[in-house]
Parts: structure tokens; sequence; C-alpha cells
């Protein structure tokens, strides 16, 4: 399990490394970016709960929904700490209904993850400058995206090992309760009533 956490470790901090070098190059601020995003990556690939596939979607659903809510913001709300309010309201209340609607096959927790990763790297963008938001956020959510699924595959490519171990070492499941020889014992008693009911005169 230590190897496989430094493992995992050494790769997330490549990831982010390697996302900040070529980050000039795309356009993006990468080290912000690198960080939010591969590190929100790395949870939603290391915590093992539903599938990798499921996992990954709903973090693409809970970002998505962060990003109608930042247009919702644009064009409805004021720009104000009525409108963010009202704004994570919205965020949080759809998340919760794309879990229920699953039937939890989506974790709550991968679309509130999602929503947090788009709000961590654009919020500050856009309080310098909402009137550009078609402009800057799809920007800001293809950096997270990218470095988020980099520190996805990093992570969820390491722990289907250590769970099949966990897995092949575990005892199995005591369904049944071992019979004790008090409890033989008195299954195949005979009573001694049986024997003196004959005896009686």
């Amino acid at each position: 399990m230590q190897r496989s956490t430094l493992l995992c470790g050494a790769l997330l901090a490549v990831v982010a490394g390697l996302l900040c070098l070529v980050g000039e190059a795309l356009g993006l601020d990468t080290q912000h970016v690198a960080l939010v995003g591969g590190a929100l990556g790395g949870v939603v690939g290391l915590v093992q709960e539903r599938t990798p596939a499921q996992r990954a979607i709903g973090f693409l659903i809970g970002l998505f929904v962060a990003w109608l809510g930042f247009a919702v913001r644009a064009l409805f709300l004021p720009d104000s700490a009525s409108g963010r309010a009202v704004a994570a309201v919205l965020v949080v209340a759809v998340c919760v209904a794309f879990t229920a609607g699953s039937m939890n096959r989506l974790p709550l927790w991968t679309l509130l993850l999602g929503a947090a990763a788009m709000v961590a790297v654009y919020e500050e963008s856009y309080t310098a400058d909402s009137p550009a938001f078609l402009a800057q956020s799809p920007s800001a959510a293809t950096g997270v995206l990218l470095a988020a699924g980099i520190g996805f595959l990093a992570t969820s490519l390491q722990w289907p090992g250590r769970a099949a171990a966990h897995a092949k070492t575990a005892g199995p499941p005591a369904d049944t309760e071992p019979v004790t020889e008090e409890a033989t014992t008195r299954e195949f008693a005979i009573p001694q009533s049986v024997g003196t009911e004959g005896e009686r005169p």
C-alpha cells in the first residue's frame, strides 16, 4: 500500500509539473489549473466508490453544472453576494437532483468536486471581468478538464491492483455460526422421561 501511495503521488507531481511547462503554449494559467485539476482528478481516481466511469461522469456533470451556474449569474443575477448565493444554491440543488435521478449510481461527492474545480479555476476571472464569460470560461473549463483527466488516469491505473489484492487476502464471510459440541450433544440426547414412562407400575 505504501508503494502504491508513493507511486501515485510521484505521478501526480510529474503531471502537475508537465502541465505547468506546456501550459504557456496552450495559453492557460496552468500553475493554478494544474494543481487544482490534478489534485481533484486524483481524488476521483483514488476513492474506490462506484466504477471509474461513473465517478468520471459525475465529475464532468458537476463541472458542467457549475459552468451553467456562471452563465446564470452572467445573464440573470446581480454581481453581488446575493447573486453568488443564489447561484451556489442552484448548483448544489442540481447536483443533488442528478444523483437522486441516477439512483445514487453517480456519487454526489464527484459532482460536487467537479463543481468545485470549475469555481476554483474561474471565479477570480469571472469577478474581474464577468462580461467576458463566453470568451474566458471555455479555456478555464478545458484546462481544468485536462489536468483532472490526467490526474484521474494517473491514480486510477494504480489502484485496481490494490483492490484485487485486498479481496484476495480477505477471508470468506462468516455466514454460518460454528456448531458447538454442547449444541450437538443436546440435539442427539434422549430425554430421560422417555425411558421412565414405560417402567411405571
